[in-house]
């Protein structure tokens, strides 16, 4: 009894398809919950907001430039940097960035919290 080699072939092609439009339907359900937490509502699906500024500045990549200890490195020293910004100059930095620093690096609710930690710094 021969059996036909092609059936496998076209069964795996035919669950691959299958598996193909299952997977592009959730991400477009995906898509909708990332839109809607970018306006604001919806469930939130990326990472939550650390409860402290000093949370935040060892969970982002902040301490990989600025240093464990505030001391610089890569980035400027942030120990004593209220002496010659203010806390919205800090702020706009922080947002915009600055130089090799990119904006948007702490989220938006946390960025006054955030600039006043690091204008207080000494």
């Amino acid at each position: 009894m021969k059996r036909n080699p092609v059936i496998p072939f076209i069964l795996i092609m035919v669950l691959g398809i299958g598996l193909m439009f299952m997977l592009s339907f959730k991400g477009l359900g995906d898509a909708k919950n990332i839109a809607k937490e970018k306006e604001g509502g919806g469930e939130k699906t990326g990472e939550q907001v650390a409860a402290s500024p000093e949370e935040l500045y060892k969970t982002k990549s902040c301490i990989g430039c600025h240093g464990g200890n505030y001391e610089g490195g890569v980035g400027p020293k942030l120990a004593g940097v209220g002496e010659h910004l203010s806390v919205d100059e800090v702020k706009d930095i922080i947002k915009n960035g600055k130089g090799p620093m990119p904006g948007g690096l702490i989220p938006e609710g946390s960025i006054d919290a955030m600039a006043e930690f690091i204008h207080g710094l000494k």
